[in-house]
């Protein structure tokens, strides 16, 4: 059973950083990582649960990569010695990558630890498993990650500033040339504002680049060091021994000032891009009312524990999942569902923590907290899907890996091959300068995993949830889908439309034997028995030796006789008289058809329907007309089925599949070739769903077949699946495009670079506009709308 841990790793400047990290970790015995640029965070799976995180840890800071811990203080409660904070220290000490220090006398606890690989809720539970309680001093608010990425851009525009007005003279001076005028700056001064910009302003970029070469690669700060170390050093050597050559001050400031701003422009523009997570976790209030011993105080959210009871007034965000124990009030679930229209909530139902209470007060006691609530839970799939690598991106990683190596060399052919061509030395530094500077890793490194970041958040907006990357690809290759008809198809509400007493037996003891049966059973279609016959107050007759044939029936022993309930082919296994021309009819009305015996003998017939979702038809037609073969899945019998196959369209039915047959099925049409996606809800579907390429689940259904699914449809009307599958095809045209644009740069610019065609400055600009330009059309992914309804933009995005 493997393992997986996400962490961050700062200090990256580039595709081939992420490149070279993946490379040092996937060395290490049962070690499996990728590293995404964009998001700065490295997934690590490790084949062995007892194999320790500290090594691979070690193994991105040798690189010369940060691990950004995090510390956080909690006050504790309960401690009667010193011999206690003992106790809670080890404990705490024992978490992989965390350092603990607690104080007996002032009751608090400082720990540092690596956000990612532990959580603050790992630290609270630890304790009070213990026995003593603990409590965060930050009102347990999760740390945004957006504020972090703010504060480094505020230091990057700090930078910026510093190094534009040290670099102010040199644009001045430019400015003139090109105006006509001759006027230089004396050498000396050229000097003196080189170079600050040069060691202090650009002095991050030096011990990136020394680290990377440490760590046996290279990376976009090594060409940027190399490009504008060469032009400042030269110069240096010109104005400190009084050569008679040109200087190149103005090129070194000037392409490190552009870089500085292009490097400011893409951090905000990745804030942009990455604003999903950050507005998902600003949906949770940080203090909730909370009823303690009669009274309504507020406390932090991180203080509710399960079973606590929570006050929501009108207007308020819901705190955390609850149920409804008091109250009724329309509540805003855009955020969950993507669905703008409130939702009526009363007695017994569930509300979930993010949600808005729009107009009604309501009293419901908490049933998820913490990491167990809806909304955590989509935040942990955004933040995996976005954690996660598509397959799309391994050129662009192979390409990353050499591509710095490969431009070093081009820039010594160039330097050699323009010297001895031209005989200008100066020429041929110039142009290898060019070489160094316009070349970009960066772009390549961005182009898929900034799109992907926009497009899950904009699922996530919408109520669709891509479980990885790779399910957000691969939902635009879809050939096939197959679609299970109960739940599905239709509502997965089936009502009892007609009773049919065999001869010789009364409506009263049909229902009495199927009531007796089905009573404790959640089918759908014994539900439906369940209520029908609690309608019309059945008595209650019990059962023994029960066993159920999946698929099929039930059995078991009443007032001494053998009880069977099922489908009609159930019945005649068992050498029972059906009554085929009545099933026959009632199949052919697109009915199912339940047969109940007692003792030997058919006491009748009980009919069902499901009536068909509302978007069933036009979802069919939808997904036929984007070039999908649409079938249909069902574990009903051969009639019904082909009726509502023939109501709703599809161009293929298979009926009477079993629940452990609904994968082989699936099986079978992905061996015709081509992409299957299956779309199910309940627990027989789950199967299936692992087995088709893409596993859309709806979102009514059950739990497991959220957890299986790779698509997961938080909203359950069946046109989500049209809004997955144009989402994912929306987002891998950007990444085309964006990879279009990052190759077409660097095959274009480099060969003009290394022609002399370029001059360093419009090189160094170009070289740091093209990582903003692939970021930015990443951002007009926002531009996507679900089909057939509005996005609501109140709650922002997601």
């Amino acid at each position: 059973m493997s393992v997986t841990v996400s962490f961050p790793v700062g200090g990256m400047s580039c595709a081939a950083c992420a490149a070279r990290i993946e490379k040092v970790l996937n060395r290490q015995d049962g070690v499996t990582a990728t590293v995404n640029f964009a998001t700065e965070r490295a997934q690590v799976v490790l084949d062995n649960p007892a194999t320790p995180i500290e090594p691979v840890v070690e193994a991105v800071r040798k690189a010369g990569f940060d691990v950004a811990e995090r510390s956080i203080d909690l006050s504790l409660s309960g401690m009667s010695c010193a011999a206690c904070a003992a106790r809670i220290e080890k404990i705490l000490n024992t978490l992989p990558m965390t350092r603990a220090t607690v104080n007996f006398a002032t009751e608090r606890a400082h720990i540092v630890f690596v956000p990612g690989i532990v959580e603050p809720e790992t630290f609270i539970a630890r304790i009070e498993k213990a026995g003593f309680g603990a409590k965060r001093l930050d009102d347990g608010v999760r740390e945004d990650p957006q504020a972090e990425r703010a504060k480094t851009w505020i230091a990057e525009r700090n930078l910026f500033i510093l190094t534009a007005v040290l670099s102010l003279p040199f644009f001045v001076q430019m400015a003139g040339m090109l105006a006509g005028h001759r006027a230089m700056m004396p050498g000396w001064l050229q000097l003196a504002f080189a170079t600050p910009v040069q060691v202090f302003c650009a002095w991050h970029l030096y011990r990136r680049a020394w680290n990377a070469l440490r760590g046996g690669s290279a990376n976009m700060d090594v060409l940027v060091v190399l490009g504008t170390g060469i032009a400042y050093g030269f110069s240096a050597v010109v104005v400190l021994f009084q050569l008679h050559q040109p200087v190149y001050f103005e090129a070194s400031a000037s392409i490190l000032t552009l870089i500085s701003l292009g490097k400011l422009m893409e951090t905000r523009a990745k804030n942009r891009a990455s604003a999903g997570i950050a507005r998902l976790l600003q949906l949770q209030p940080p203090v909730a009312h909370v009823e303690r011993d009669g009274d309504v105080i507020d406390r932090p959210v991180a203080d509710i524990r399960v079973g606590d009871i929570v006050v929501i007034r009108p207007g308020e965000s819901v705190p955390v999942d609850a149920t409804v124990i008091e109250g009724a009030s329309d509540i805003d679930e855009s955020m969950l569902t993507g669905e703008s229209m409130p939702v009526l909530k009363k007695p017994e139902d569930r509300v979930f923590g993010g949600t808005l209470n729009a107009n009604g007060v309501l009293r419901a006691r908490a049933t998820g907290v913490g990491a167990d609530t809806a909304l955590a839970h989509i935040v942990r799939m955004v933040e995996q899907a976005q954690g996660s690598k598509a397959s799309v991106q391994r050129l662009a990683d192979r390409v990353a890996n050499i591509f710095v190596p490969t431009v070093v060399a081009l820039a010594i052919v160039t330097f050699f091959a323009g010297w001895g061509v031209t005989g200008d030395a100066i020429w041929a530094l110039v142009s290898a300068i060019s070489v160094l500077v316009i070349a970009c890793p960066c772009s390549l490194g961005l182009a898929t995993p900034t799109a992907i970041m926009v497009g899950t958040g904009l699922g996530a907006r919408s109520g669709i949830l891509f479980r990885n990357a790779d399910a957000l690809e691969q939902a635009e290759k879809l050939t096939t889908m197959i679609v299970d008809k109960t739940g599905t198809l239709t509502l997965g509400r089936p009502t009892v439309s007609d009773l049919y007493p065999a001869p010789g037996s009364r409506e009263a003891e049909l229902l009495d034997v199927a009531y007796a049966l089905e009573r404790d059973s959640e089918h759908p279609l014994a539900r439906a028995i369940v209520d029908h016959a609690q309608a019309a107050h059945s008595a209650e007759r019990a059962v023994v030796d029960f066993q159920a044939v999946a698929g099929l029936g039930v059995t078991a022993m009443l007032d001494g006789a053998v009880a069977r309930l099922g489908s009609p082919r159930f019945l005649a296994e068992a050498g029972l008289a059906v009554d085929e021309a009545l099933v026959g009819r009632l199949e052919s009305a697109g009915k199912t058809v339940i047969g109940v015996a007692l003792a030997a003998r058919v006491l009748g017939y009980i009919a069902l329907e499901d009536r068909l979702r509302p978007d069933a038809v036009a979802t069919v037609a939808a997904l036929k007309q984007a070039g999908l073969r649409v079938v249909m899945l069902t574990g009903d019998n051969q009639r019904a089925a082909a009726m509502v196959a023939k109501q709703v369209g599809v161009d293929d039915y298979l009926a009477g599949v079993l629940p452990g047959h609904k994968a082989e099925a699936v099986a079978r049409y992905r061996a015709q070739g081509g992409v299957v996606g299956m779309v199910g809800d309940g627990i027989n579907d789950a199967p299936a769903l692992a087995a088709a390429d893409v596993g859309f689940a709806i979102g009514g259904g059950s739990a497991i077949a959220l957890e299986t699914a790779d698509v997961v449809l938080m909203n359950s009307e069946l046109t989500s699946v049209l809004d997955a599958i144009s989402l994912s095809r929306a987002t891998l045209s950007k990444i085309r495009q964006n990879l279009f644009f990052a190759f077409i740069y660097n095959i274009l610019g480099l060969p003009l670079a290394a022609l002399g065609m370029l001059n360093p400055i419009v090189a160094g600009a170009a070289m740091a506009m093209s990582s903003v330009s692939v970021v930015s059309n990443s951002l007009l992914l926002n531009r996507w709308k679900p089909l057939g309804r509005p996005r609501d933009d109140r709650r922002g995005a997601a």
